[in-house]
């Protein structure tokens, strides 16, 4: 029987976090993040390392492929930081309606585009044999493939919200549906290096 174990991981703390510009890397604690990351998934038998075009995407997977040599590592837009899905915001509460009303036209129809062909891309049994893939890419990817693997209503990947470096790991069968193994996982980070990435009220 066909599987495909999918291990997903949100990037690592980016330098000066409240800027979204595509060029900033990650910051130390980011970086000991990643490298924690990669410690914890060595010797991992995986076929293939893939991760999003912003920076600190591309930091996070370098640190974390460091450790799995022979690993080809792929860059693709559609696990970058987008919008997952154009989601109707006349019945969600309105601290939900107002972040969603800041995406402009392109960005409600580009990035639902992107997730669909991560989706056809990732979410489903390989053709044949066994298949283990890491992605690392952004907080709505992973909570759209959660969301997904669940078969919940569109609108719950609103929030669901991941630490940095957090692990999340979704296998999908060809004899039935997808099985959350793991989810937001951060076994491997001290307690000062979890909490990054999340509201400091989220933090438990």
């Amino acid at each position: 029987m066909a599987s495909r174990l999918l291990y997903l991981a949100r990037h690592g703390e980016q330098h000066r976090a409240e800027d979204e510009a595509p060029d900033i890397g990650l910051s130390d604690r980011g970086r000991r993040q990643a490298t924690l990351l990669g410690e914890r998934l060595r010797g991992r038998p995986f076929d293939a390392v893939h991760h999003g075009p912003l920076r600190r995407a591309v930091e996070t997977a370098e640190l974390v492929a460091a450790v799995l040599p022979g690993v080809p590592v792929h860059a693709a837009e559609m696990v970058g930081d987008h919008l997952p899905h154009d989601t109707d915001r006349a019945a969600l509460p309105p601290a939900y309606a107002t972040f969603l009303a800041g995406f402009d036209q392109r960005e409600r129809t580009d990035g639902p585009r992107r997730t669909a062909e991560a989706v056809a891309r990732f979410a489903r049994p390989p053709a044949d044999g066994d298949v283990r893939e890491l992605v690392i890419t952004h907080n709505f990817l992973i909570a759209w493939l959660v969301r997904h693997a669940l078969d919940a209503p569109e609108r719950r990947w609103l929030g669901l919200n991941h630490h940095n470096c957090g692990l999340t790991v979704i296998r999908y069968g060809s004899g039935g549906p997808p099985n959350l193994i793991a989810l937001n996982d951060v076994a491997h980070l001290p307690p000062e290096l979890r909490g990054t990435g999340l509201p400091p009220d989220y933090v438990v």
